[in-house]
Parts: structure tokens; C-alpha cells; sequence
């Protein structure tokens, strides 16, 4: 079992990026520029990779190295973009990787790429690039080829040695159940639990009990073993069930107009740990979107159009329109659901300006982003 904390600290001791590792700032998925290059990395490390794991480290310096984070990303259908965008997609996946000297919000992420040894491709235009490109890396760049290619495995016994030495053991674990619930997470209610006397998941949060239920707001799930966050928010609720095999996690949002809200079940995460050593995470989306008047939300898109006006030229607002710029982006979301097709748009181009408003327009800004890449990735 990989620690994966261990994995990123020898990838960026050992390498500079290379033909099997990558690091960024940042990645964006929002905008098909972002994608398309995420999707060009993607395709080069994979085949130039042919037989062992690539990597992307994200929140990280480019000069430094410095490990600065990024906000944790739990969009587990990732996968479902690769698949549309690339032929021979490699499977990928994204993990929120905690580290002690972040900020409670900030993780590491890490993007692993299991190549299937055939060329991979564009299926179709994004961007710039144009569909049957074919990517490779040169040094630690991820170049255009537009000619036959030979994939060649020049990086497995490197990789090999680099996870290996990233490898788990009971000291590390000790420590990160210890420093979970002692530490980080002092002030907050926390468990842990054993599955299959190998792996432990910590989980954290305010509880409240409704009808005999449990439900956790400002939750932090953690598999201690691999040192993944496995769930974090700051806003949302969620529920926890498991038994000896699986740790399910449902996920509710809180979505509603003029002072009447509800609680709507997004999604259910299932992690189930195998005897063989192994766990596998699956995600199943179960969200229905609420459907309100369209005249009541002709009105509110409408007020939000005129907020984004003011915002960008810069009059004040009222305290009234205060506290609408407060909903805002979830109220584009639910315009948006409800078949105001432009909605999301204006949010989006709204973006740099709620960012300098302030933090909480800003924090509820990205958790409407965050529902709705679920929603469009299924």
C-alpha cells in the first residue's frame, strides 16, 4: 500500500518533471482551454509511459517546488471527461493529498495515469487542438507529434523504485490516526474505523441528530493509510454508514428560495476494502434537481444580472442586495437546473469579480461550480 503523501515528496525530491511526472500551479477544468490542456498532459504522459504509472502533482511551484496546495477536488467522474476526449483513454485518478503544514482547506493533488499500452489520442476538437492528435513528452514538455510513433519503456524500473519507496507501514499510520484526531481535529468530534485489519479511515465533524439519523457538517474523511482525504466541506451535510466491508458516504445539498430550503441528496460514495489487500471507490450521483416557478426565477435572474452590473461598475450596493449577492451563485445554479441555459455562463464571468467581494460569495461561488460539474459529468 503507497503512502501517497511519501509518493509526492520523493517524486519532487527525486525529479524534475519528466516523461513520467508532471507538477502544476494549478489545473482548471472550468474552461476548455483548461481542459484541453489537462487532456494534452494526459495524453502525452500516457504514451510515453507505455507500462507504468504517470503523475501530476498539482499545488505546487514550478521554480520552487514549494508545496502551497489547492482546493480539494472530489470530482470522482473525472474519468468520464478522458473518456469522451481521448481514444485508448488510460485510466486516471484524482486524490486530495493532506499535508500536515496546509491550511485546513488546502490539500495536494495527485493525478495517477495507468496507460493501457496503446497510443493514445484526441478523439475529437478542443480548444486549439485538433481531434487525432497525438501527444508525447519531451523532457518536460508535452509536444504535438504528427507522425507514426514508437512508445519505448524507458521510466519503469524508475517509477518502481520511487513508489516503492513510498510504501506504508504501521509507524506512519499510527501517527496519522493520532495526529487526526488529536491535533487536527481537536475541537471537533472524531472516529476511526478498521476494515480488513489493514486500512483505517478517520472521520470528523459536527454532528447533528435528526429522527434517530447522524449527520456531519464541516466534515474532514481521511484513509489513513494512503493519507487521501476521501471527503472534506466546510458547508455541506452528509451522512455515514458502514460495516465491516464499505464506508458509504451521502452527500446532501442545501438548495432553495425567498428563505425556504431543503436538503437534496447529491451523491453517494461507497469505499469497499477487499481481503486481497485491496479497496475500490465508487460514486453513484442521486441528485434531483428541485424545480421551482419560472416566473419567480425570471425574477431572481434578473435581480442577479443587475447585481453583476453594479459589480462591474463598481456602485454600491444596498444592504438588501447584500445578502441577495450572498445566494447568488447558488441561485444561478438553480436557474440553471431549471433550464436557464445562459445562467451558469454569467456565473462564471462573474468569477473574478465575487472573488474580490469576498470570501463567503467566493466559498459558495466554487460549491456551486463544484454540484455542477457533477451534474454535467454524468
Amino acid at each position: 500500500m503507497i503512502n501517497k503523501r511519501l509518493l509526492i515528496k520523493n517524486l519532487l525530491a527525486h525529479n524534475d518533471e519528466s516523461s513520467f511526472y508532471d507538477k502544476k500551479r494549478s489545473i482548471d477544468l472550468g474552461t476548455k482551454e483548461g481542459k484541453a490542456k489537462f487532456l494534452k498532459h494526459i495524453c502525452a504522459l500516457s504514451n510515453s509511459n507505455p507500462k507504468n504509472n504517470s503523475f501530476i502533482v498539482v499545488g505546487v511551484e514550478d521554480e520552487t517546488n514549494e508545496i502551497r496546495g489547492v482546493d480539494f477536488f472530489d470530482d470522482s467522474k473525472i474519468q468520464n471527461l478522458i473518456n469522451a476526449y481521448l481514444t485508448n483513454a488510460p485510466l486516471i485518478i484524482y486524490e486530495n493529498v493532506a499535508f500536515p503544514h496546509l491550511p485546513e482547506d488546502k490539500v495536494v493533488g495527485l493525478v495517477t495515469i495507468r496507460p493501457n499500452g496503446k497510443i493514445t489520442s484526441l478523439r475529437k476538437n478542443i480548444w486549439k487542438y485538433w481531434g487525432g492528435s497525438i501527444f508525447l513528452r519531451d523532457g518536460s514538455i508535452s509536444m504535438p507529434k504528427d507522425f507514426d510513433i514508437v512508445i519505448e519503456d524507458v521510466n519503469s524500473a524508475i517509477v518502481h523504485a520511487i513508489e516503492k519507496n513510498a510504501k506504508n507501514n504501521i509507524e506512519l499510520t499510527l501517527d496519522g490516526v493520532i495526529d487526526f484526531i488529536n491535533h487536527r481535529h481537536s475541537d471537533l468530534e472524531s472516529n476511526y474505523k478498521v476494515f480488513k485489519e489493514l486500512f483505517v479511515v478517520c472521520w470528523a465533524g459536527i454532528t447533528k441528530h435528526v429522527k434517530g439519523e447522524t449527520y456531519y457538517s464541516r466534515v474532514d474523511i481521511e484513509l489513513i493509510n494512503e493519507q487521501v482525504r476521501l471527503f472534506y466541506s466546510a458547508l455541506d451535510e452528509i451522512s455515514i454508514a458502514y460495516n465491516e466491508e464499505e464506508f458509504r458516504i451521502t452527500e446532501y445539498v442545501h438548495l432553495g428560495l425567498n428563505n425556504q430550503y431543503k436538503y437534496y441528496p447529491l451523491e453517494e460514495v461507497t469505499i469497499t476494502f477487499g481481503d486481497n489487500g485491496s479497496h475500490h471507490i465508487d460514486s453513484k450521483l442521486i441528485f434531483e434537481p428541485p424545480r421551482f416557478n419560472k416566473k419567480t426565477l425570471h425574477h431572481i435572474y434578473n435581480s442577479n444580472n443587475a447585481l453583476i452590473e453594479k459589480l462591474k461598475k463598481n456602485i454600491p450596493l444596498i444592504p438588501s442586495e447584500e445578502k441577495d449577492l450572498v445566494h447568488l451563485p447558488a441561485t444561478y445554479l438553480i436557474c440553471y437546473l431549471n433550464d436557464f441555459t445562459d445562467a451558469m455562463e454569467k456565473l462564471y464571468e462573474a468569477k473574478g469579480l465575487l472573488k474580490q467581494t469576498n470570501g463567503k460569495v467566493y466559498q459558495a461561488f466554487k460549491e456551486s461550480v463544484r454540484i455542477l460539474r457533477k451534474v454535467k459529468y454524468n
